[in-house]
């Protein structure tokens, strides 16, 4: 039971390390004949896989779909109490006539803020996500911009850009997105694999005018115009920032003031952006 254990506590883990969300059910009352004894745990995933058992059968599929209206309503907690008495189940397996009780408890997918690009901004608005409350995830493809200790705290991915969206890097609506990459044409090639993808904003850095051009040529290759539109850019509330660490703070006031559902228009209307 104890390598059960490690396994179902592993993958919490990992689905926090990314930014992911499960349900963690745990038989907490048995009375009579029931599949699994007290303390038995099982780790429900957004798509219905699950880590672990409470035991199977008609309970198990009950757990499991009460797991995933948890995961589709962020319910916190729920208690599932069911007489296994008289319950067909499905198979060869042994009717149980017992009653179980389950603790189900909704963990993770902490809002997150993507940053594509680990240079002087992105490093500081790392920092600033952090100090913030948000999960954070760093992408560069550049050894020495994406490691650990240029971004204490954020998952960094060194990779390809095509890699990073091969499953990596999970999109979602409470994602921020962040591109501050080297350079306009990366930040194009992030842009071009974006589209489709969820998230509560996606925010690029650069000019005005700088922004107009890419746009204008994005529109060309056929990206749709409504998912354009919905890019801030130039990003941040116009704070007048100059440094990277201003920079950042302007970005993750924007972020703050579109994840609280304030008024992002009169707030972006009044002085310059950022930059």
């Amino acid at each position: 039971m104890y390598k059960e254990y490690h396994n179902v506590f592993e993958a919490i883990h990992e689905a926090l390390q990314n930014g992911d969300q499960g349900v963690l059910c745990t038989l907490v009352e048995e009375a009579g004949s029931t599949p699994r004894s007290q303390g038995a745990r099982m780790w429900v995933r957004p798509d219905g896989s699950i880590v672990g058992t409470i035991g199977g059968g008609i309970l198990e599929h009950r757990v499991i779909s009460r797991a995933l209206e948890m995961i589709r309503s962020h319910e916190a907690t729920c208690y599932f109490r069911e007489s296994l008495a008289g319950e067909p189940i499905s198979g060869e397996e042994a009717l149980c006539g017992g009653t179980a009780g389950v603790f189900l408890e909704y963990i993770g997918r902490q809002k997150k803020v993507v940053i594509f690009g680990g240079g002087h901004v992105g490093r500081a608005l790392a920092l600033v996500s952090v100090a913030a409350g948000y999960h954070v995830v760093v992408w560069d493809e550049r050894d020495e911009f994406a490691n650990t200790e240029r971004f204490p705290g954020a998952v960094v991915h060194c990779c390809p850009l095509e890699s990073a969206f091969d499953g990596r890097i999970v999109f979602d609506d409470t994602t921020f997105v962040v591109i501050v990459t080297r350079g306009h044409v990366l930040d194009g090639d992030v842009a071009r694999l974006l589209e489709g993808k969820k998230a509560a904003y996606i925010g690029m850095i650069g000019s005005r005018k700088k922004w107009k051009a890419l746009k204008e040529s994005l529109l060309k290759e056929g990206l749709s115009a409504g998912f354009l539109d919905g890019i801030f850019s130039p990003i941040g509330l116009p704070l007048n920032a100059e440094t990277p660490e201003e920079i950042a703070l302007s970005i993750v006031a924007e972020i703050v003031a579109v994840d609280r559902g304030a008024d992002i228009e009169g707030l972006r209307s009044h002085g310059k952006a950022p930059i």
